[in-house]
């Protein structure tokens, strides 16, 4: 996969992952840019990458992926990448929590419905253009889910599922569908909570990028690839490690 000359879409690219897959795509010679729904970060992005382009807008609303694209359209139609890594997560317990239900429609909304628009819509855009590519970004939660994320475990295995479905749909197509699956991810997603285990969103992204680089269309990073097979041999034993971490 060229990863160099490319004009790169990273949602949700102002801060965590998002952040440093900007970092490191700038620093191989890419046009890179990000969106928000929050302007502040923006800002904040741009001052600690001022070669990045930032467009502010929410996803999750149909208007404004409509407003993203046609931006997209009329300013950068050289898009050859689109990274749908935009998530939001709720720790909740379902029956309980009076408020579950709007919670599980902002979730389905970013962490699924969105990245299955933005595809649809900008798809005659990338295939114009060369090394075209679709990456989804999932989670090793996808194999073995945690209890305290209801949502985010069943957005993140239906974007998978259905990540499989598109590649199969376009494998004549020359286009690339890459799902990058990462593990626990030091980032300000974990809202001061992150577990023992996690890593530096550095060795994420250098993980990502070596995976790119093997034209891997599936990107296991990390212990992601243990909780995988732990997940078919003892399918019960992985529940159980996954819910014990702290």
């Amino acid at each position: 996969m060229v990863l160099t000359k490319n004009t790169i879409l990273i949602t949700g690219g102002s801060s965590g992952l998002g952040l440093e897959m900007a970092r490191k795509f700038l620093q191989m010679g890419n046009k890179v840019i990000v969106c928000s729904r929050n302007p502040d970060k923006l800002e904040l992005t741009k001052s600690m990458l001022p070669k990045v382009i930032t467009f502010q807008c929410d996803i999750s609303v149909e208007a404004e992926q409509n407003r993203l694209v046609q931006w997209i359209e009329m300013h950068h139609a050289d898009l050859a990448i689109l990274i749908n890594n935009a998530a939001i997560v709720n720790r909740t317990d379902f029956i309980t929590d009076s408020e579950s239900r709007n919670k599980l429609s902002g979730e389905i909304a970013t962490n699924l419905t969105a990245p299955i628009h933005l595809i649809k819509l900008l798809y005659p855009v990338l295939i114009k253009n060369n090394n075209a590519a679709i990456f989804n970004i999932t989670s090793g939660l996808i194999y073995t889910p945690r209890s305290i994320y209801p949502f985010y475990n069943a957005t993140k295995s239906a974007l998978h599922a259905f990540t499989q479905v598109l590649r199969h749909q376009l494998k004549n197509e020359p286009i690339k569908i890459i799902e990058v699956m990462f593990p626990v991810v030091d980032t300000p997603w974990h809202k001061g909570n992150t577990p023992k285990s996690g890593i530096s969103t550095e060795k994420a992204i250098s993980a990502m990028i070596k995976g790119m680089e093997r034209n891997q269309s599936e990107i296991k990073v990390g212990a992601v690839k243990l909780l995988y097979y732990l997940s078919r041999i003892a399918p019960g034993f992985a529940f159980k490690k996954i819910n014990a971490l702290q």
